[in-house]
């Protein structure tokens, strides 16, 4: 990241009930087609995460690859159907819409994905993309949608002289900027961008950061931003959620977190980001993630976790508050990171 990032504001969590809520949000995919159960199985990409974002808060979603950020971004939004548990979105279940009521109340929230160019319809220009949303959600037509349009290039840094371009004349950091721009035409409330930087150049990942955070504080956004580089969430994220086979391990204000993090996950995430400072009590992960096809017993971490006890085979350990607003799926206290 260039040092032209500014560090993460102050926590800007806002007390009023949140704007999303997930509630023992899972997600199952069948694996094996076989007529043998013996031979099928389960990846188990989500398990029982509960999740609050309140309105204008950025949270940031953290793990190693396999952990279930992703799937965890799209079952917020509904693009994934949930093998159990709820989300809700100003208090409305998202479950209970049908595909009509659904479609209609997407207009509140978007999604910016990874790779920006292969998001971006091909087919399309740059005018056409952004207004279709305009059209759709607004009813806006003809000279006023394309008025609109050349207002959202130009909030993510772009002009109207891209209007009559297709996305593949684009570099990746442009790209990313139209595909915020598509994300902002329905005026959302809330957006999951799903590693949005991970495909720049390290030359553009700080502009777009930048951008991304001041058109959230600007527009007063929630956002989820899911990212596997630390370094990248710190200066953007108000409060983390860390993931490790699709449950929470930890969630707390980013400060806190990069301070003084609680789990023993978390301490080997962080120590792992180049520049970091290696405390006395180093956690260092050994071997690769497992499987969530066949996730080990009681708490997940437990095969790859130094400070593992045979009490940690026995039961998956719940959230539990171990600072204010801090809370760690972990059964002990008596380590120091």
């Amino acid at each position: 990241m260039s040092a032209a990032v500014a560090m993460a504001p102050e926590a800007t969590r806002d007390e009023a009930a949140p704007l999303l809520s997930a509630r023992a949000l899972t997600k199952h995919f069948p694996i094996g087609r076989s007529l043998l159960p013996s031979r099928r199985g389960t990846v188990r990409a989500v398990e029982a995460v509960d999740l609050d974002i309140a309105p204008g808060e950025v949270v940031g979603v953290v793990g190693e690859s396999g952990s279930g950020k992703s799937t965890l971004g799209r079952l917020v939004l509904r693009l994934l159907e949930a093998t159990s548990g709820t989300v809700s979105f100003e208090d409305q279940d998202l479950g209970a819409l049908d595909a009509n009521a659904l479609r209609r109340f997407r207009r509140n929230f978007q999604m910016i994905f990874q790779d920006p160019i292969s998001s971006l319809n091909a087919r399309m220009t740059v005018g056409g993309i952004l207004t279709e949303p305009l059209r759709l959600h607004f009813g806006l037509d003809g000279r006023a949608a394309e008025a609109a349009a050349v207002r959202l290039l130009e909030q993510v840094g772009l002009s109207a002289r891209h209007m009559k371009r297709y996305p593949r004349s684009f570099s990746g950091g442009q790209g990313q900027r139209i595909a915020i721009a598509r994300a902002l035409a329905s005026s959302p409330k809330f957006i999951v961008a799903d590693e949005p930087v991970s495909a720049l150049d390290v030359s553009v990942q700080a502009d777009v950061v930048n951008l991304m955070r001041s058109l959230q504080q600007e527009l007063r956004l929630a956002l989820m931003f899911i990212s596997h580089d630390l370094s990248v969430v710190e200066v953007i994220a108000d409060r983390v959620v860390v993931l490790y086979l699709g449950r929470v391990m930890e969630s707390a204000p980013t400060e806190a977190l990069y301070r003084r993090p609680a789990h023993p996950y978390t301490a080997a995430l962080l120590q792992a980001v180049p520049g970091a400072v290696s405390p006395e009590n180093r956690v260092i992960l050994k071997g690769e993630i497992p499987s969530p096809a066949a996730p080990p017993s009681g708490c997940v971490f437990r095969t790859r976790c130094p400070f593992a006890i045979a009490d940690c085979a026995r039961t998956v350990p719940p959230l539990r508050e171990v600072a204010p607003d801090q809370f760690k799926a972990c059964i002990r206290d008596d380590i120091a990171l």
